[in-house]
């Protein structure tokens, strides 16, 4: 491994016009096919094998003309306090309100709250349905203007007006402020780790192309793949965050190698042979818990997975092509200005490379930096700064005990929004279950008297409100029938009516000889909650074993990867636990812009697991992967340890930073899941990379000695060699080789 890739990155080098043309090539083929390629489809939710999703593809199948895919408005009208919705006043202006909506564009029907009874017990509220021709995504500004003006004339007239529903617009799109913010800290991040505005500005513009590619070709595939503009969310996210760290790691490491003593080419190549290997088993960690979310089986999680493992994988190939491509343009400029002053071009010979090989490393070993500093501390103390730590991460993680799972919905949003107001409306008028009906659908060869017989036994259970007529289709096989339920839509009680009514369903098949199925947005809410709770157990053990296995084969060790995993363990609960404590407690919501505090995502869990996982093994691999390289040479295994920080502990510290100002750039975002999931990775990172990557993983190493690297034989003769770590390039000289200047082993990294 370590020599093809030295091999790659002195070709990349020695070919850098080359290489460069070819990512201008690939970045401007990948813009010109997403400019080319058609609109990517409107976001849809599925879930196969679920009775919900069975009873919404029978709808389709069935009422064909219900236009079940176009969006809705539900407009809540309430007349002045004291008066009622059908005095003659108040009842022209919900007719003018009406007719308004009707001329309005892309409508298909708006009912009248008086013709249709939608009008509460003490007559002082009613609402109006607007259904439309289009999907909610495809629901063009003019409409949305022409809603709003309704409701501000209705206001005009006296009435409390609000709407809801889907095709009532929601300003949370993606405003590009988060990564606006990422970038500008990673770039002050960068700039004071490197010194130099050049190798700070390699990591940013090897990010961009990566991410625009990955971007490019998601769009371009959309229409063909069914991918969202959703789908490139979280590959946006991660893409931008790995890529700089990727290219961060690599130019740090060239920058090191430049200084022991190598020449340029031969920098490059070892710094992709040593940390480009890192940066490939890294990026593998990663792709592996992305791709892994397939397992879940829902198309909308598997395609984001895919799509983000996609882009990490552009993230890993350039940076280990077009990094030292770039390098090669500017092989010192990469250096501190003060460092590059020492460069001549008079060589040293073979003897007085050796003599200045042996000083650089004296004055190393003298000036201890603060990465070696912080390791030979924790190494004096390894049990006090461990318990110290797990006891710290242990009491983050208490609020994850009391996590409760759900999905966003318009009774979550923040309270002056008119979806929230018009749901407290309803829920107050008409009932807390009003604004989560649950679909009962009949299907069989008299389908309505058979939907009859199903509405007077659901009627006669618990937690029913009202159940509405049936409806049947035209064939007179299936029939329609709503139930709602008395308690809200969010209610433990609501959840456990969907399961009895399910629970008799085989009853009803046997009295009425008809299917029946219970769907509706509470039901589907339900099942995917369930569904996600039963992909959690085998997502996890598929990812953390199959990384487990990659590890092992990277560090030649069963405790390390072993600690690496229990690690991250601790990491994710610590993340949920900070997670919880914002956004379903409320503590420093205003701080965080949180409106109102709900349930968590109930997809938050399992994304936090694919994500953070990866994310900790890029920690791990980077700073254990120097630890490896030194202990393979000969060093023991506590200076094995000082060494891995000494040079890597730096480098660490800064991709943690950037990739905690990437994530935490997303928190500015009006979106809830955005801003939930960015805070979410951010503490993740924060957890993972100074506590635990940073503090339990030294301190661990300190107690365990040689043990950390026991391997059993015969294990160690089935398991590759892949030579992370470049045994094989420190015993190979490059050919054609030339000689550092005088003052090259007076640079210090």
């Amino acid at each position: 491994m370590a020599t093809f890739l030295y091999k790659l990155g002195r070709l990349a080098f020695r070919r850098r016009w080359l290489m460069a043309l070819l990512w201008v090539v690939i970045f401007c083929g990948a813009g010109f096919a997403a400019s080319a390629a058609p609109a990517p489809p409107a976001d849809t939710f599925s879930m196969p094998g679920t009775e919900s999703q069975k009873a919404f593809d029978l709808l389709e199948k069935k009422f064909p003309d219900a236009s079940a895919d176009g969006a809705s408005a539900r407009v809540v009208v309430r007349a002045p306090e004291g008066e009622k919705i059908s005095a003659p006043v108040q009842k022209a202006h919900v007719a003018a309100l009406v007719a308004q909506l009707k001329k309005s564009p892309q409508v298909a029907s708006v009912s009248d709250p008086f013709r249709t009874k939608a009008v509460s017990k003490d007559g002082s509220t009613a609402y109006a349905i607007a259904t439309y021709k289009v999907p909610a995504a495809k629901i063009g500004d003019k409409t949305h203007d022409a809603l709003d003006d309704a409701l501000a004339k209705a206001r005009d007239g006296g009435l409390t007006a609000e709407a809801g529903g889907d095709a009532v617009k929601i300003d949370a799109a993606m405003s590009g402020t988060g990564e606006k913010i990422g970038i500008l800290v990673s770039a002050v991040v960068l700039v004071l780790t490197f010194g130099s505005v050049i190798a700070a500005g390699m990591p940013l513009l090897t990010a961009l192309i990566g991410v625009g590619i990955g971007l490019s070709a998601i769009t371009a595939l959309g229409a063909t793949l069914g991918l969202s503009s959703t789908t490139s969310t979280l590959a946006m996210m991660l893409g931008l965050a790995v890529g700089i760290d990727y290219a961060l790691f690599i130019v740090s490491r060239y920058r090191t190698e430049l200084t022991e003593g190598r020449d340029r080419a031969d920098a490059a190549g070892r710094a992709v042979g040593t940390a480009g290997s890192a940066v490939v088993f890294a990026g593998l960690t990663v792709i592996v818990a992305l791709a892994g979310l397939a397992v879940v089986n829902i198309p909308m999680l598997t395609k984001m997975g895919l799509a983000a493992a996609g882009t990490v994988a552009i993230a890993v190939l350039v940076a280990l092509t077009f990094v030292p491509a770039l390098l090669g343009f500017a092989p010192v400029k990469v250096l501190r200005r003060r460092d590059r002053k020492q460069f001549s071009d008079k060589p040293l010979s073979a003897r007085q490379q050796r003599k200045a090989t042996k000083r650089a490393e004296k004055d190393a070993r003298r000036k201890a930096n603060l990465g070696s500093r912080w390791a030979s501390y924790i190494l004096r103390h390894p049990v006090a700064v461990l318990l110290l730590a797990i006891l710290g991460l242990g009491a983050v993680a208490v609020p994850a005990a009391s996590l409760e799972l759900g999905l966003p919905g318009e009774g979550t949003m923040a309270p002056d929004t008119t979806q929230r107001k018009a749901y407290d409306m309803l829920s107050e008028s008409f009932g807390a279950g009003f604004n989560g009906p649950l679909m009962i659908t009949v299907e069989g060869q008299d389908a309505a008297a058979a939907a009859d017989t199903v509405a007077k036994r659901i009627a006669d259970q618990d937690g029913v409100a009202t159940v509405t007529p049936a409806t049947p289709n035209e064939a007179g096989d299936t029939a329609i029938l709503n139930v709602v339920p008395a308690t809200g839509p969010t209610d433990g009680a609501t959840e456990d009516l969907v399961r009895h009514l399910r629970s008799l369903a085989d009853g009803f098949q046997a009295d009425t000889g008809a299917e029946v199925l219970v769907t509706g947005q509470t039901a589907m809410f339900i099942d995917f909650s369930e569904t996600l709770d039963d992909a959690l157990l085998p997502y996890l053990g598929l990812v953390v074993g199959l990384a487990f296995l990659l590890l092992m084969v990277v560090f030649r060790s069963v405790l390390v990867p072993l600690k690496a995993a229990l690690g991250f363990l601790l990491s994710v609960t610590a993340a949920l636990g900070a997670v919880v404590a914002v956004f379903q407690w409320g503590w420093l919501a205003d701080v965080f812009g949180v409106d109102q505090p709900s349930p968590i995502m109930s997809t938050m869990p399992i994304f936090m697991i694919g994500v953070v996982f990866g994310l900790a093994m890029d920690y791990e691999v980077f700073l254990v992967s120097r630890m490896r390289e030194a202990y393979v040479h000969g060093a023991r295994p506590a200076e094995a340890v000082v060494t891995g920080f000494r040079y890597s502990g730096r480098v660490v510290a800064a991709a943690a930073a950037i990739m905690i100002s990437v994530f935490s750039g997303f928190i500015v975002e009006d979106n809830d899941f955005i801003k939930m999931i960015g805070f979410g990775l951010a503490a993740a990172v924060l957890f993972d990379a100074f506590i635990v990557r940073m503090t339990i993983v030294p301190a661990l190493f300190a107690l365990l000695g040689k043990s950390a690297w026991w391997l059993p034989r015969w294990l160690d003769r089935l398991l590759p060699n892949l030579d992370v770590e470049g045994e094989k390039l420190s015993r190979t000289a490059p050919a054609g080789r030339v000689a550092p200047t005088r003052r090259e082993h007076e640079l210090v990294d």
